[in-house]
């Protein structure tokens, strides 16, 4: 018997009908308390060898409806390596066709990056040396809200922060964050030493613990986009970036990198803070110099392609990267990376993948130590 099921660790599906493989329907659920969605997370069974079409038949009103043509969908049958498979988005719906090899085979948005993924994550950093491990407070559902520490604080040595997830369904930014972390942990790597010596580091691997359990697109559990909390945030409604912002305050900032994926973009590229009306021009020659080293030791990455650059003083204050600029007279990025593939350098059968935001994650420590004796 064929059926759907998603009740697991940032499972997102409801089923419509599943009554033959040829005509699954479906529906992406809401995030809690908002309109966003986009994220979806299910399990297949019972469907060896048929041909399977399974269509999203709300896809047209998800949040980035943009992002839909061009896309393929992710696939797993081991939840280990993941690859994409035939989809199509017409008259508003989405349909995913495949023939499954085995009884049971997953689909998601992107491959997802389980909670049981980062707690193993932050429990191996934890066990090296170099590293504290802090729970800096609790989210609305409970959980820990992990920080990293890397490196002694001493007098001259600069300050680096790393945050991604703040929106739970761009799994590739802790995907990311781990190739970071591999490598500067690495103490057969001389670059990382050489960092180390030089900075300090506090990496949030994931910022929104509660989305991503539950299977949200863009918030947390009460439904707050946690990148429009960084102006005012509150423990009623955003007490991820009401500690984490805290914890800023404490240690001061020269340079945070905000890591996301783009629903829409096929391309990796990072956004500035050219619309503070303070904006520093030295802070964002330095953000652009980051952008050029980092194109040289991972050329998956680019600068021709991106958001629209703003004009001083059109900034949204409440978004992570302008705030942080503002507040620390930061160095401040958004590191974005795509659902879909790098139309440049595409791969067809992974598009982006974990692996691909693995190295991309490795090569920020390229285009750090090109600007770290400037910050």
């Amino acid at each position: 018997m064929v059926k759907i099921s998603s009740n697991f660790d940032s499972g997102n599906i409801e089923v419509i009908e599943a009554g033959s493989p040829s005509n699954i329907r479906l529906n992406i659920r809401k995030d809690n308390n908002s309109d966003f969605y986009q994220w979806f997370h299910f399990r297949l069974t019972g469907a060896k060898g048929q041909l399977c079409a399974m269509t999203i038949e709300n896809a047209a009103g998800a949040a980035y409806v943009d992002g839909w043509p061009g896309y393929q969908a992710c696939a797993s049958y081991d939840r280990q390596e993941w690859f994409r498979v035939s989809t199509v988005y017409h008259d508003g719906e989405l349909t995913i066709q495949h023939i499954p090899d085995s009884d049971s085979i997953y689909y998601a948005y992107f491959a997802p990056y389980s909670m049981e993924r980062h707690h193993d994550l932050i429990s191996q950093a934890a066990e090296d040396d170099k590293v504290k491990m802090h729970v800096i407070g609790e989210t609305l559902d409970g959980q820990d809200i992990d920080l990293l520490t890397i490196g002694d604080m001493a007098v001259g040595k600069k300050v680096i922060w790393v945050i991604a997830r703040q929106h739970p369904g761009e799994t590739m930014a802790e995907w990311c964050v781990e190739g970071f972390l591999e490598r500067l942990l690495d103490e057969d790597d001389a670059l990382s030493r050489q960092l180390l010596e030089k900075a300090v580091f506090y990496v949030v691997p994931n910022m929104n613990p509660d989305g991503s359990r539950r299977g949200h697109l863009r918030t947390n559990a009460c439904g707050a986009n946690l990148n429009r909390e960084w102006e005012d945030p509150s423990l009623e409604r955003s007490p991820e970036v009401f500690y984490v912002r805290g914890k800023m305050d404490e240690t001061g900032v020269d340079l945070v990198l905000d890591c996301h994926g783009d629903e829409a973009l096929p391309y990796n590229f990072i956004a500035c803070f050219e619309g503070n009306a303070d904006v520093d021009p030295a802070q964002l020659d330095l953000a652009y110099d980051y952008q050029r080293h980092l194109m040289q030791a991972n050329p998956d990455f680019q600068m021709e392609q991106g958001y629209p650059k703003g004009e001083p003083g059109s900034a949204n204050m409440t978004v992570g990267t302008n705030q942080l600029a503002h507040r620390y007279n930061a160095v401040s990025m958004t590191l974005e990376m795509p659902f879909k593939d790098t139309i440049d350098s595409p791969n067809s059968h992974t598009g982006w993948s974990p692996e691909r935001s693995n190295k991309l994650g490795r090569a920020q420590l390229d285009a750090l130590a090109g600007i770290i004796d400037r910050l």
